[in-house]
């Protein structure tokens, strides 16, 4: 359980499971009201978790840098979630959740671009793939 394969392919069975509820969960409401609900469970679920582990933390402890980065990643999250449930209402979920899975590629190309990190020929073989795959599930044909 240390493992970050294991948590990876845990959230990768989530991220799944999140498509296939939120398909049905949006049918009868706004797209956006459903990321609200689902956001207010995430909340209190979190909220849960760290009052129940003990790993709250006085925010003031909290460096401004962190805030900001996570301030930026909560920006970025909720924008994701909005288009992906717009998405999700609008088309199918075997469709959209491979197009949303593109951003996989589009870490590898940041991860490079920004943060410095470096990726193998078998790497960039597996990425362009990705990006392949991606295509070809949601290619209506």
């Amino acid at each position: 359980m240390t493992s970050w394969v294991f948590w990876a392919l845990l959230s990768a069975g989530f991220a799944a499971l999140t498509a296939v509820f939120a398909k049905v969960g949006v049918e009868a409401i706004s797209s956006d009201l459903a990321t609200f609900l689902r956001t207010a469970v995430v909340l209190c679920v979190l909220g849960a978790i760290l009052l129940g582990t003990g790993q709250w933390q006085p925010l003031g402890s909290i460096p401004r840098r962190t805030y900001l980065f996570l301030g930026l990643s909560g920006l970025a999250t909720g924008a994701s979630w909005l288009c992906y449930f717009r998405a999700l209402k609008l088309g199918d979920a075997a469709r959209v959740a491979p197009v949303d899975k593109l951003s996989v590629v589009l870490v590898a190309m940041f991860g490079v671009a920004f943060l410095g990190e470096r990726l193998s020929a078998p790497n960039w073989l597996g990425v362009g793939l990705i990006a392949a795959g991606a295509v070809l599930v949601a290619y209506r044909g």
